[in-house]
């Protein structure tokens, strides 16, 4: 009798055991979708630092979460097709930098989405406030608008007797992120006393060498670029054409400056993609975006190269690199 028993506990226990291990092995792995209407190659960096903010907070791709990623590959029109495409899959939550969060938004009402930096997030319909999101988008927005303002007041100290400004840009009506920029950036320039030489910009090798070719025919004196993920894709490229044509130029963030470019202020762009990690975080924990609010970063950094200076015949007062959070030698 005793020995019947003993059989039959060590058999249930073994079958609980197939059990646990058959549910352990079933758990459904949390699936993200990352939509990005940048390319695979320009985004690593800024994916790394997401990866890494996920994985400190105990989130470790390919173990115990997946992600899904679509680029659009610098073409804002496949934007919806590639959000309908993570929507089918049934991903538990969508991560999209920029204004594509439109696209995102367009396509559920039902999926977790966490932006990255979209320009005035309510002004483009996103949320209903910053505090109170009040619906399926949360995350980060950014300042874009304002912060290209304060560029073009910088580019004005930098550059002595600057008047004629070159600003590289994408068609209007295509990016409403852009079409916020250029608002703030024509009002900025008439306050300043700055001519304002708006070059619309295709974003490919000799689009990109005709549009410096077309700012020294308008005599600029300095170059800037909207702050756009499409020409953030292609800053290696920007940033060897305004030193070859020797133009001063601001950038939105550190990583033109980390190619070889002049200055940028801004974000620290790398920061915002890993708090966006804490914002996946919560809501796979069981977060409503409509109860956390968004962000809007708070720090902002000029950071200036003096090689580039050097390099273009630029020389900056001591005032001025005082003003600097980072000066590259």
């Amino acid at each position: 009798m005793k020995k019947r028993i003993t059989l039959w506990l060590l058999a249930t226990l073994f079958l609980a055991n197939v059990s646990l291990a058959d549910a352990q092995q079933t758990k459904k792995v949390p699936r993200i979708g990352f939509l990005d209407s940048s390319t695979a190659s320009s985004s690593t960096l800024l994916i790394e630092a997401f990866r890494q903010e996920l994985s400190k907070l105990g989130w470790i791709e390919g173990k115990n979460i997946a992600i899904e990623y679509r680029f659009a590959e610098l073409k804002n029109e496949r934007l919806p097709e590639l959000a309908a495409d993570l929507v089918r899959l049934k991903v538990d939550l969508i991560v999209v930098p920029g204004a594509p969060a439109l696209a995102a938004k367009n396509a559920t009402t039902a999926i977790p989405i966490v932006m990255i930096n979209p320009p005035d997030p309510v002004g483009l319909g996103l949320v209903v406030s910053l505090a109170r999101p009040g619906g399926n988008v949360t995350g980060l927005a950014s300042l874009a608008p304002e912060l290209n303002t304060k560029r073009l007041e910088i580019l004005k100290d930098a550059v002595p007797k600057l008047a004629r400004v070159g600003l590289l840009r994408r068609p209007e009506g295509v990016n409403v992120g852009q079409d916020l920029q250029l608002k703030e950036l024509r009002l900025a320039a008439l306050a300043l006393k700055l001519k304002l030489e708006e070059i619309e910009t295709q974003l490919d090798a000799k689009g990109l060498e005709n549009a410096f070719q077309t700012a020294k025919q308008k005599q600029v004196n300095a170059i800037m670029t909207t702050a756009l993920r499409s020409f953030f894709a292609e800053r290696k490229r920007i940033v060897e054409l305004a030193g070859k044509h020797r133009l001063p130029a601001i950038y939105p963030n550190k990583g033109y400056v980390d190619e070889g470019g002049l200055m940028s202020y801004g974000e620290d762009v790398a920061d915002q993609y890993r708090r966006a990690a804490v914002y996946v975080d919560k809501i796979l924990k069981g977060a409503k975006p409509a109860d956390l609010p968004v962000q809007q970063a708070t720090a902002f950094e000029l950071v200036i190269s003096l090689k580039a200076a050097k390099q273009i015949g630029l020389t900056l007062s001591p005032e001025f690199l005082a003003r600097a959070n980072q000066v590259i030698k």
